[in-house]
């Protein structure tokens, strides 16, 4: 039933979306104000920015080397970096970016913001905790804006992602993804374990109807 009823509002939700994230939004929560480009994931809308930054509200931040995989709006890289991490944010899109930097200032909280897809120019060994909140809609993004939605045809983000993980990394940090029961969950852990890597289920809430998961990922 639930599915039946999200494939009929999607069309509308859909273009309410792409309104409202055609022209700048501001959005503020945790004690961060952020400045939310066109384009750019907007964390107030979807659950699992919120979800995630809960989880890891839990975790020891402090002094620790911590990275946000696509990082988009940055919204939990300024909540690790005023935890205490020393934060870094990558992404590709460039609206995305010039917002981290942006926000990063006005909120006078320090990040390094590094231009990255996936690992490409950063190591997953330089840091003591990674969060991941991928895209996972199996279509081609057009866009930078669909990046963050869609993985591909073929799971290419996924594909991507588990064989860098397989050559560089060493297993030896702490790597965290979150996931919706929308996604194929299946498919991203077969992926996942071509390359050796394991998805342990370490936390699961409900929120809206809504089930989401986050995994720990081990080598």
């Amino acid at each position: 039933m639930r599915k039946l009823i999200k494939k009929i509002a999607f069309p509308f939700l859909n273009i309410w979306y792409q309104k409202k994230t055609s022209k700048v939004n501001y959005y503020t929560k945790h004690g961060i104000r952020l400045k939310i480009n066109p384009g750019v994931f907007h964390p107030g809308i979807f659950l699992s920015t919120n979800l995630f930054i809960h989880f890891i509200n839990q975790l020891k931040l402090q002094g620790k080397n911590f990275l946000e995989l696509g990082a988009g709006s940055g919204m939990i890289s300024f909540f690790a970096a005023k935890s205490g991490a020393n934060v870094t944010a990558s992404d590709i899109n460039p609206m995305a970016l010039d917002g981290l930097k942006d926000n990063s200032n006005s909120n006078k909280i320090p990040i390094t913001v590094i231009k990255s897809d996936l690992f490409e120019a950063i190591s997953p060994n330089d840091f003591d905790l990674i969060i991941i909140n991928p895209p996972y809609y199996p279509k081609n993004p057009t866009s930078d804006k669909e990046q963050a939605f869609f993985c591909g045809n073929d799971f290419e983000y996924f594909k991507q992602l588990f064989s860098q993980l397989f050559e560089k990394w060493l297993g030896i940090n702490d790597i965290y993804m979150i996931l919706s029961q929308d996604c194929d969950l299946i498919k991203i852990n077969d992926l996942a374990l071509a390359q050796h890597i394991h998805l342990i289920k370490v936390y699961t809430t409900t929120k809206r109807g809504e089930k989401n998961y986050i995994y720990q990922l081990k080598k």
